[in-house]
């Protein structure tokens, strides 16, 4: 494919990354959109794919889906990321039930938007307990399963956001402005134990939340001034590079930012 449909469908011929056959993956907020993509490229390598999402309807159609496609089916569990304990007690079952996980994508988030003089306390914690907070503890999780494998991969997804000072979401643009500081913190900390950890920083993403809530005439406009490349940022072109990170193609790459984003910033 070239032109627009290479930007809006999945090409027919991309790489494929033999390290992942079998590795054990767990992935946030897999049930759709970007997490949706996510899960279907892992899927599709051969991977061992376990993901947690909060809505179960698309969760499962997508189990299914993948199954029907002749992969293996990932493993869904619903859970509320807000709530640690639940999170990293559904990590352990299916670490437990799977093996020590190799690959952890940290993907889930809300982009909500809202002006300062209206956030509350309540509300700052609440994104911190969504964007933010899980990330860490997910990390945490996956430590010494990591460790008695010899090391893996953590992907931590970003935001381009904070880096072209969008308005209009300031909590949200905190949350993933620290992202990057988690990344290189942990990279640092758990390098030695050959774990890497990337963030993965997407651009405007055409998924079906954004073309239902904001993308209008007005938006196709910015993104088309904005953007060095014609056409749109898609799901499968932010999952392609978390497969990459995933994979030991990028066994040297730690504590850095991957930006896919059309240019944009």
């Amino acid at each position: 494919m070239a032109g627009e449909g290479a930007q809006q469908g999945t090409p027919a011929q991309l790489a494929s990354f033999p390290s992942l056959k079998d590795k054990r993956v767990f992935i946030t907020g897999g049930g759709s959109g970007i997490g949706e993509a996510i899960v279907t490229a892992f899927a599709q390598q051969g991977a061992k794919v376990a993901f947690v999402d909060i809505a179960i309807d698309p969760s499962l159609a997508l189990c299914e889906r993948i199954a029907g496609e002749g992969f293996e089916k990932p493993v869904f569990r619903q859970c509320d990321i807000r709530d640690i304990a639940a999170l990293q007690n559904t990590m352990r079952e299916l670490a437990a039930q799977m093996g020590d996980f190799d690959v952890l994508v940290n993907n889930a988030g809300n982009d909500q938007r809202h002006k300062p003089e209206d956030v509350t306390v309540q509300f700052y914690d609440d994104r911190v307990a969504i964007n933010q907070r899980p990330m860490f503890f997910t990390c945490q999780a996956v430590i010494e399963g990591m460790k008695r494998k010899g090391g893996g991969s953590i992907i931590n997804l970003g935001s381009t956001s904070w880096h072209i000072a969008n308005g209009g979401y300031p909590v949200y643009t905190t949350t993933k402005a620290a992202v990057s500081g988690l990344t290189r913190g942990l990279a640092r900390d758990l390098g030695p134990y050959n774990i890497r950890v990337n963030t993965v920083t997407p651009g405007w993403v055409m998924t079906e939340r954004q073309l239902q809530l904001w993308v209008d005439a007005e938006a196709e406009k910015e993104i088309d001034k904005e953007q060095c490349l014609k056409g749109r940022v898609m799901p499968w072109h932010v999952a392609r590079m978390v497969l990459f990170l995933a994979a030991d193609d990028a066994s040297m790459c730690t504590a850095q930012e991957y930006i896919i984003d059309g240019g944009w910033s």
